[in-house]
Formats: C-alpha cells, sequence, structure tokens
C-alpha cells in the first residue's frame, strides 16, 4: 500500500496530537477537475484500531467497539486532510456540522479504517465534504461534514506580538 502522506507529514497540516490524532496515513490523493476551487479533490486515509485504543477499555468492557463519535472524528479529519495541498499554507480547519451521519456496523480492534473523503462543494472558506469509512471494503460509517477553513494563527500571531517578550502583561 502506498503512501501519499506520513503520519509526521499529517502533523503539519491537523492539529490534533495523541490520543486525538485519529489518521495514521494517506494512500491516495486525487486533484479535482478545476484549479480554482477544490470540489472534487478527494483522499483515502487510513486509520489502524488497535487493542491499545485509549477508549477501548471502557467502550464496553468486554466488548470493545469503537466509539462513533470518534469514527466521525475520523472522518473529520480526513476530509480536512482532503483540502490540502502540497505546499500550501498552515491552515486550522473548523468544523461546522455533521450530516447524513450513519453508523452501519460496529468497529473492533485489528480492524482498519479506509477513510474517504470527498470536496463536493468549494465556497472559499466554506466547504461541504463527503466521508465514509470502511472496513474490508464495506461502509461502516458515513457523514457529510461542513468545514470552515482559514490560513492558521493569524489570530494567535497578531496577540503574540502585542506581548512584552517575558510574558508579563500589565
Amino acid at each position: 500500500m502506498e503512501t501519499f502522506m506520513t503520519c509526521e507529514e499529517i502533523l503539519t497540516v491537523l492539529p490534533h496530537r495523541f490520543p486525538f490524532l485519529l489518521v495514521d496515513k494517506v494512500i491516495s490523493w486525487q486533484a479535482g477537475p478545476n484549479k480554482d476551487n477544490r470540489t472534487g479533490q478527494k483522499i483515502v486515509a487510513i486509520k489502524n484500531v488497535t487493542f491499545n485504543e485509549p477508549f477501548f477499555p471502557g467502550h464496553f468492557p468486554g466488548m470493545p467497539i469503537m466509539p462513533g463519535v470518534l469514527q466521525l472524528e475520523a472522518m473529520a479529519q480526513a476530509a480536512c486532510l482532503a483540502y490540502y495541498r502540497r505546499g500550501d499554507p498552515p491552515m486550522d480547519f473548523f468544523i461546522a456540522s455533521a450530516s447524513e451521519c450513519k453508523f452501519r456496523k460496529p468497529v473492533v480492534p485489528g480492524d482498519t479504517l479506509e477513510l474517504h473523503a470527498e470536496i463536493v462543494r468549494d465556497r472559499g472558506s466554506m466547504l461541504i465534504i463527503r466521508t465514509e469509512a470502511k472496513v474490508n471494503g464495506q461502509v461502516v460509517s458515513e457523514a457529510d461534514v461542513l468545514a470552515k477553513v482559514t490560513i492558521r494563527n493569524r489570530v494567535a500571531s497578531t496577540a503574540a506580538a502585542a506581548q512584552p517578550a517575558n510574558g508579563v502583561t500589565r
């Protein structure tokens, strides 16, 4: 299985870290038909679900199942990665909503989640991304994600520049 984007590269795009980084690698990326926007751009990413996941001891004892909300989070992270193009400045993605969300089959330790994400509408800073999670070729969950994208640290760097060098405010 070829790797388009490694975990190290994903860390430069997504702000998530362990235990909340839910994409291990991107194995496929395809540009959309339009260079002016990203509609049609899509990826396939992988999340390896292991017995060591921190949520399994409590969800559920004796019958570990990946929580649906974390499947949705993995799909949302893949959705954000679907927008990214190499050479883009750092960006932040804010999930505004998830619709048409369905959980069809349980995801258990040992499964490999194949996360599919395709941008179906790009309206500047607002995106609609169709996502699916598959295990062994079967859809286990799906959702349409509405996201807002902004250039990272625009506000944070302005606020940091206003702070004194020693970090003390009066």
